[in-house]
C-alpha cells in the first residue's frame, strides 16, 4: 500500500500531479484545491491511497491526512466510486463533510456532481458516527482556522512555506475577502499565493 509520497512536482494540470519520487514518476489524482497549490519543480508531501483494480492501479493524493480519512470513508459507502469522493472533496472541506453528516444534511452532497439523491441519502446515513461532529470554535481561536483555512495551510507548507509566514499571509487574505471567497479553498489559494507572491519565496523556510 503506497500510503504517502514526497518529491518533486513534474507536471500539476487539471485534476492531477505527477510526483518525481527517486526518479520514479507517480500520477496522483487530487483535487483542484491542491493542484493549484502546486508548482513544478518543488517538492511536495501528499497522502495517498491506493485504489487496485482488475485493470489499474490507480493513486488518489491528498494535502491532509483528515481529507484522506474522510475519501476512505466515502468510498466504503455503496454507490460513492474515487471519482466520486474526490468530487465530494473538491467541493467540501473534511469539516463541511462531517457537519453535513451531523446534521443529515444530504443536500449538501446532492450539489456535488455525480453525486444522486439516494446515495447522497446514503452518505449521511453510511457515516453518521464515524465523523466526529465539528467542535464549537471559540472567539479567541485565530483567522486561519477550520476546514477551508487548514486546507490552504496544509498546501502552503507543503510547498515550502514556513506555517508562520503562510498563516500570516492567509489570516491577512481573508481578512480582506468576502464571505463567498473565505469558503472556497480554490479561491483563498490563489488569492494567498497572490500575497505571498514571488519575491518572498526567496525567503521561505521548510
Amino acid at each position: 500500500m503506497i500510503s504517502s509520497l514526497r518529491g518533486r512536482v513534474l507536471a500539476a494540470a487539471g485534476s492531477s500531479l505527477v510526483i518525481d519520487v527517486g526518479g520514479v514518476g507517480f500520477q496522483v489524482n487530487t483535487t483542484p484545491a491542491l493542484v493549484l497549490a502546486s508548482r513544478e519543480g518543488h517538492e511536495l508531501a501528499v497522502h495517498t491511497s491506493l485504489i487496485v483494480r482488475e485493470d489499474s492501479l490507480t493513486i488518489f493524493g491528498f494535502a491532509t491526512r483528515d481529507e484522506l480519512e474522510v475519501f476512505e470513508l466515502l468510498i466504503g459507502v455503496t454507490g460513492v466510486g474515487p471519482k466520486s469522493a474526490l468530487g465530494v472533496l473538491s467541493s467540501l472541506s473534511p469539516e463541511q463533510v462531517a457537519e453535513a453528516v451531523h446534521r443529515e444534511d444530504d443536500a449538501v452532497f446532492r450539489k456535488v456532481s455525480g453525486i444522486g439523491p439516494k446515495t447522497a441519502k446514503l452518505i449521511t446515513v453510511s457515516l453518521a458516527g464515524k465523523l466526529a461532529p465539528p467542535a464549537a470554535r471559540s472567539t479567541a481561536t485565530p483567522i486561519a482556522s477550520g476546514g477551508v483555512a487548514d486546507s490552504v495551510l496544509a498546501a502552503l507548507t507543503g510547498l515550502g512555506w514556513t506555517e508562520r509566514v503562510a498563516a500570516e499571509a492567509l489570516d491577512e487574505t481573508l481578512a480582506g475577502a468576502s464571505e463567498v471567497e473565505s469558503a472556497s479553498v480554490p479561491t483563498m489559494l490563489r488569492l494567498t499565493l497572490a500575497r505571498l507572491g514571488p519575491a518572498q519565496q526567496g525567503g521561505r523556510g521548510r
